[in-house]
């Protein structure tokens, strides 16, 4: 039988890479040069990650992190910049 898991997961951009984490899975990273690589590597590093944890009989994490985005406005009367 197969059960399905969802978890964040987390790319930002790091100088000609992409560097790809899961917060739920403690040293689950990897990297790529485009973020779709990095979504593919990502994919496969989650997997390999989550069958050692059942290959040793420890217990899956789950991902109970609640996440939102909130929207605010700004003033357009003095210019900005995003960093």
């Amino acid at each position: 039988m197969k059960k399905s898991v969802t978890y964040r997961t987390i790319i930002e951009k790091d100088g000609k890479y992409y560097h790809g984490y899961v917060p739920a899975l403690p040293g689950c990273h990897t990297q790529g040069k485009t973020i779709e690589e990095t979504q593919k590597n990502l994919k496969e590093a989650m997997k390999g990650w989550l069958d050692s944890r059942q290959e040793l009989g420890w217990p899956i994490p789950q991902d109970l992190l609640i996440e939102s985005l909130q929207t605010i406005e700004l003033s357009t009367e003095k210019p900005f910049q995003y960093a």
